[in-house]
């Protein structure tokens, strides 16, 4: 699970990097013009993975976890001038974005189009994302054609499908939309997985804000599909993550009138925008969270931990979070109110439930 954050120079994409990470890269005022690749893996904030790991004190706790990419480079007219090889390849190979779009003034760090718009900023990603995808597919359509005039069609089915869906999308991105906004299925989905088509991927537009001004986020028509729009105080943020002392960050948070640092929402909610949730493992040795495609089954969940646990599947031994925490982590309880149950391979598994899985090899 890789997600990139993208945006326009000096709008602060190093800077929630930083806050998301916990890294202290150097955020320069100037953007090089260059492609620059920043990467760090951080855990998914999950309580329950506390809460059992204080019920069996086990010998290792492990969280799930995203992976953050600083992609510096993205520029107006990019959709025009066409992306370099190194930069294209950046970004076929993420899962999603996060869009920092500026939402801050400081005489010191001087906005490429000259005045703060985030309005503008949002739109003008967008429209460059749109045209390069527009490129991609009347390119690949334009080879179809010419194929389908030189009778080089090995699979006239296959072609005519891949013919009527690149037909589908052009028509989309002509209206000026998104393509994640569209209804693919599974083997559409599939079909569209080489072309690296940049307005599919899932979005999170984070509008990074000072301490002043109004919040971007409020009352913005902005109503896509695979979307999720919000603001943070990028710079704030990226000050709490560098303390190691819960008591300073604590402190911190109290001063400001924060809840949580806005970096658990964001990570929280890039997990969600992935369409992927989590189940649980446990015991004296390892309490654990997995990473799942929202609608699998206990058969793929048990390919999740090990091969061999889905290819010798018998049961899947299921008890819901929220169930054992009614019983207060007392198992036999979970078992005298009937809340345990025995699955089959095609048990779609629910966010949160915790699994134990009975197998033979």
């Amino acid at each position: 699970m890789r997600l990139g954050i993208i945006g326009l120079p000096n709008s602060g994409k190093t800077t929630v990097f930083n806050a998301l990470t916990g890294s202290d890269l150097p955020t320069e005022p100037v953007s090089s013009g260059q492609l620059e690749v920043h990467t760090a893996v951080v855990a998914v904030p999950d309580e329950r993975v506390d809460r059992l790991a204080e019920i069996y004190h086990p010998k290792k706790t492990t969280y799930t976890t995203i992976t953050y990419t600083d992609i510096g480079g993205l520029d107006k007219g990019i959709g025009e001038g066409g992306l370099t090889g190194p930069m294209r390849n950046e970004l076929q190979q993420l899962d999603g974005f996060l869009h920092i779009v500026r939402a801050f003034t400081d005489e010191s760090v001087p906005h490429p189009q000259e005045t703060v718009d985030p309005i503008r900023d949002l739109h003008t990603i967008d429209a460059e994302f749109l045209l390069l995808d527009q490129i991609t597919i009347e390119n690949r359509l334009a080879r179809l054609g010419e194929e389908k005039q030189k009778g080089k069609i090995d699979n006239k089915q296959a072609h005519a499908d891949e013919t009527a869906l690149l037909e589908r999308l052009h028509t989309q991105l002509e209206a000026e939309q998104p393509l994640r906004d569209l209804d693919l299925t599974d083997d559409e989905h599939k079909m569209l997985r080489g072309y690296g088509l940049m307005s599919l991927k899932p979005v999170m537009v984070i509008f990074n804000m000072g301490d002043e001004g109004s919040d971007p986020a409020e009352g913005l028509d902005y109503d896509h599909k695979r979307t999720v729009v919000l603001s943070l105080r990028g710079k704030l943020e990226a000050e709490i993550a560098q303390l190691d002392d819960p008591d300073d960050v604590a402190m911190f948070l109290g001063e400001y009138n924060i809840d949580e640092p806005s970096r658990n929402r964001v990570i929280r909610l890039s997990y969600e925008l992935l369409n992927i949730h989590s189940f649980l493992t446990y015991g004296e040795d390892e309490v654990r969270a997995w990473s799942l495609r929202k609608g699998a089954t206990s058969v793929e969940a048990a390919g999740t931990i090990h091969s061999d646990l889905a290819r010798g599947f018998i049961r899947a031994e299921v008890v819901p979070y929220a169930e054992f925490i009614v019983s207060n982590g007392n198992l036999a309880d979970v078992k005298s109110r009937g809340k345990m149950r025995l699955e089959g391979k095609e048990y779609i598994v629910q966010d949160g439930d915790m699994l134990v899985i009975r197998f033979a090899v």
